[in-house]
């Protein structure tokens, strides 16, 4: 009897410690810290799951953190939402939709969640040589600027696929972003792989920023692989505008 007594009124001690003690294991945890867990060896294992069963949490706490296994990256609840640590193709995120990631989740490519117009030409009324003929990713946004910069001359109030980009602007949560684009050939590949996932696509053809020559500028044919030369003076042409993080 004396046994159990004594080992409950160690017990009723530790717990009244712990309610004010810092816990570390390891080493004696930083001054700020309430927990620490220090080790050069092994690391620490949050709570993992997928996407549908972090959704079936009920009321999440502000600062809830899970492991998502369906993107691969750390998630925090704030109170509203859940916030990764990386972003993901088809997070919500920049004023759109991103659909292409790198530099493992740090940045990447954002499409506007619809289109900007459903048929526009590519020209401002006359056929120029713009210098606009980048391919890769990153680069319509210099296409936009060379296009709008050659074109807008020849009609000061006409309006175009890439001033409709250069254009756009979209506020979310406060804060405004203006810096959209006409994507550049490749980033506009890159948007047909994931038109399922950004959603909003007719399967229609769509500018890209790249020049082809003085007449022409390449278009992607959304729906199917097909990249195109079209004469800039179609407007039946679609625009999607995208912007990079």
């Amino acid at each position: 009897m004396k046994q159990a007594k004594h080992l409950l009124f160690v017990l009723l001690l530790s717990a009244a410690v712990s309610a004010k003690a810092q816990v570390a294991i390891g080493i004696a945890p930083h001054p700020s810290a309430q927990l620490a867990v220090i080790s050069t060896t092994k690391g620490f294992l949050p709570p993992r799951m997928d996407s549908t069963q972090r959704n079936a949490i009920v009321s999440p706490a502000t600062g809830l953190t899970i492991y998502n296994s369906s993107i691969k990256a750390y998630q925090v609840y704030n109170g509203t939402a859940w916030y990764s640590s990386v972003h993901f193709i088809g997070e919500n995120y920049g004023g759109g939709i991103v659909y292409h990631i790198y530099d493992n989740g740090q940045h990447g490519l954002i499409a506007a969640t619809s289109d900007n117009s459903t048929g526009i030409a590519w020209r401002n009324g006359i056929n120029r040589n713009t210098g606009a003929v980048n391919l890769g990713v990153k680069s319509g946004d210099m296409n936009t600027t060379l296009i709008v910069a050659a074109q807008m001359p020849d009609n000061q109030v006409g309006n175009f696929a890439a001033k409709i980009c250069a254009d756009y602007s979209v506020t979310v949560g406060g804060i405004t972003y203006g810096d959209w684009y006409l994507p550049a050939q490749d980033e506009l590949r890159l948007l047909n792989d994931q038109r399922s996932v950004v959603g909003g696509f007719s399967s229609a053809i769509y500018w890209s920023s790249t020049e082809d020559n003085i007449n022409n500028a390449l278009a992607v044919i959304f729906g199917g692989f097909f990249l195109g030369s079209y004469a800039k003076n179609d407007n039946t042409i679609r625009v999607r505008a995208i912007r990079a993080f």
